[in-house]
Parts: structure tokens; sequence; C-alpha cells
């Protein structure tokens, strides 16, 4: 029988892949996958955050059994189901004062991004909207339409404004990467963009994919500040960030700052379909059938996202988040010690990125090396996939349950995989069917 990856080829298309080596996985437990031929796969990325609690976890499969047990239904649509208000009321006890009204649930990040951007500028009347170079929000076109990742394939929305996100690595400093960003900021409002246009600040706490870049302290408190004086609503995407992997509940909190409208989805369903807005009750009441789709609030899903969040509480997966990221780190930091293709390593918690440069010098990217590393990685037993503007940055997003002994094995993996990258032992025609971003 012909391999699990050549079936797929002949019968799915390729219109929804974003491949980087032949991954076909039959199961799965834990930190770990079961690929098609048996071999074992320790996850570094679980699903791009997706699997948040890991895979196979009990918490969710007795959830979704006593869900399908007893059906509450479909979807929230025409009728309200307990799971869904079980889930809304836990989220709502979960974030700050000034976005506790009321809740939108959607299918993934991109519809609930989408969803917030048509909501914000026909709530307030002001028809233009800021995110960040390098930000992505999604893949549906309204929320491709206020990204800024250039490998999308999908139009800007006419009145979106992207501004530059402070990479300190680039900028030498996090200060000079902080002015800078501000700096435009501020030029914009005084130039070409008036303020009392702009409706929503689509923010992210940590960009994720635009290359794991982190925040100059005092950088979104600035910004903050900024859209307050102006009424601007802060929309904090915490799709792939927040909820426990940074080392707090909500990865915005790290920044000291309290947005208007939050964005949770990949993690919120630890494998299953679901997003949710949390956001003021009149921006969120706007307009009744403004936003919807048949099973959206499904109770299977819901009842799958009020078990994540419940175990992420228990069992204290925020501070394992904080303390194994830490072990993590560390261990990546003795690795750029002695692998010269590592230029940088930053991150929070369990959301890490390692830039790879060919030379320290310059900051040149090292896209091959990149894709290279990650493909070496997946054959010696390692899951992770590569980000940034420039496709060289590897990213770290495992489960939340990732254990320190699991983070230590993993980067031997990694160690061995750059090693080999380094010395030329990897043919670059493997890359020949995996474009990657």
């Amino acid at each position: 029988m012909p391999g699990l990856y050549a079936r797929e080829s002949r019968s799915i298309s390729s219109m929804a892949h974003l491949r980087f080596f032949p991954q076909a996985v039959v199961g799965g437990s834990g930190a770990y996958l079961t690929a098609d031929d048996g071999r074992r796969l320790l996850d570094f990325s679980a699903s791009w955050g997706a699997a948040s609690l890991g895979h196979s976890h009990p918490a969710i499969r007795e959830a979704v059994d006593r869900a399908l047990s007893d059906q509450a239904g479909a979807s929230y649509l025409s009728t309200a189901n307990e799971p869904c208000v079980l889930l809304a009321e836990k989220l709502l006890s979960l974030v700050p004062e000034r976005a506790r009204g009321r809740i939108w649930f959607g299918h993934s990040g991109s519809d609930a991004n989408e969803t917030v951007a048509r909501m914000v500028v026909a709530a307030t009347g002001r028809p233009r909207i800021l995110a960040f170079e390098g930000a992505y929000h999604g893949g549906t076109v309204g929320s491709m339409g206020i990204s800024g990742h250039p490998a999308q394939q999908g139009g800007r929305a006419e009145g979106l404004t992207l501004v530059p996100y402070p990479n300190s690595y680039a900028a030498g400093s996090p200060e000079a990467a902080k002015d800078a960003a501000l700096a435009r900021l501020q030029h914009l409002f005084a130039t070409e963009l008036p303020p009392g246009e702009v409706a929503a600040f689509f923010i992210e706490p940590i960009q994720s994919d635009g290359g794991m870049l982190l925040p100059p302290d005092g950088f979104f408190k600035a910004v903050e500040a900024l859209c307050r004086k102006h009424g601007i609503l802060i929309v904090s995407d915490e799709v792939k960030v927040g909820l426990g992997r940074s080392g707090r509940f909500n990865a915005f909190e790290q920044s000291g700052i309290e947005p208007d409208i939050i964005v949770f989805g990949k993690g919120l369903g630890g494998g299953l379909p679901i997003s949710a807005v949390v956001g003021p009750e009149a921006v969120m009441n706007h307009a009744v059938a403004f936003s919807l789709q048949t099973v959206h609030g499904n109770p299977i899903c819901a009842a799958a996202a009020l078990a994540v969040l419940q175990t992420i509480e228990r069992n204290r997966l925020a501070e394992n988040a904080e303390r194994t990221g830490g072990v993590l780190r560390e261990s990546l930091d003795r690795l750029a010690a002695r692998h010269r293709l590592i230029g940088d390593v930053r991150g929070r918690g369990l959301a890490l990125g390692v830039e790879l440069v060919e030379d320290r010098t310059s900051r040149k990217p090292a896209s091959r090396q990149t894709a290279l590393t990650v493909y070496r990685a997946f054959q010696l037993g390692l899951v992770l996939y590569y980000v940034g503007v420039r496709s060289n940055v590897l990213e770290l997003t495992p489960p939340l349950t990732l254990t320190q002994a699991e983070a230590r094995e993993g980067v031997a993996i990694l160690d061995q995989a750059l090693a080999d990258v380094a010395a030329g032992r990897i043919d670059d025609a493997v890359l020949e069917d995996f474009a990657g971003w």
C-alpha cells in the first residue's frame, strides 16, 4: 500500500497546504505524534498551537463524549445551548473589565478577526483600521484584508494602514526598535492618517508568524496611550500566543495593557475548531445576524473549549509554560553559543523563536538553511516549522503540557539537525516539493 502522504496527494486539494516535509500521522498522545511508518515524533508545533493540551488529552475526550451523549443541538444560531453559555461565562471571567461585555463564537481565528474588522467599522462609523507589517490575522478574505504578512495571497482592505512591528534584533536594540515604530505611528497620525478615522488597532502581543517578535518594554503602553487619546479601539489577537502559552493566561498582560476586544482561537478548542471574540456590549451587540454560520457555537466544540480552560487553570499550565519555557529557552541559548547559524533566540513561555542567519554581522537571513533544518529535524523525530517575513525563524509552540525532559529531548534533536545542515549533509533536493511560507 502506498504511503499515507502519497495517497493524500491523489485525493486532497493542495490549496490548504503549508508543507515543510512529508509528514503523515495516524495518531498521537501527549506531546508525541505517531507517523504512518510507526515513528514517534516529538511535536514542537502542536499544529501551530492548536493542540494546546497535546494530543488525545483525557479532559477533552471526556468533555466531547459527554456533549455527544446528550447533544444540545448543533449551533447557537437560533437557540441557546448550555455548553456555549457556560463557555461564554467562563471566558468573561478571564478578561479585564474593559472587555467584559459579550462573546461571539466562530470556527477559527480567521473568521473571528474578519468579524471584528467588520464589526468595529460598523459600530464606530470610522472606516480605517491599523495593523502591523508582518501580521497574520487569518486566511479568509476579510482577515487577510487586515493582515500584513507578505506570504498571503490576498488583497489588503481599502481602509488598512500597516505600521512596523518593532524588531529589536534587526534594529540593534529594543529601544531603537521602539522609538522607530512609535515615531512612524505618530508621523502617520500627524500627516496622512487622521486618527479620528481609525476604528481599531489590531495588535499582536507577540508577533508569531511575522517572526516570533517580542515588543520592547513600554511599547504597547505607549500605543495604548495613543489609542485612548484618539478613541481608537485596541484589538488583541491572542489566537496563537494567548491562553497560557506566554506564561500568562492573556499574552497582553505582560505588556501591562487592557485591550477593548480580545480574539481567541487555535488552542481554545484543544484541536477542535472554535474561536471567540470578547468585547464591550455596545460593540458586540451592534447588530443581530451580523456574522453567522450554521454551526457557529456548536455545543461539542464549546464543551471541548470549556475543558481546555478548566485544565489550563486546574493544572497550572500557564505556570508550566513559563517554567518549561524557561528550560527550553536556556537550552536554545546554549545551542546559540555552539551554532553560528543562530542569530537570535527570543520569545516568552512556550512561544519561542530561533532566527537563523548566514552571517551574524550582516544578519542575512538563512532561509534555505532554515528549511533544511526543519526537514532534517523531522527526519530525526522532531516536528517544528518556520515563520518570519523572510522565512528564517524556527517557531516553537509545543503543547502547554510539555515536560522539561521533552523540552531537552527536542533541543538535542534540533542540535543534531543544525549540525547536519551546517556540515552540508542534507541535499537541497529534499526541499523540491516543500515551499513552506
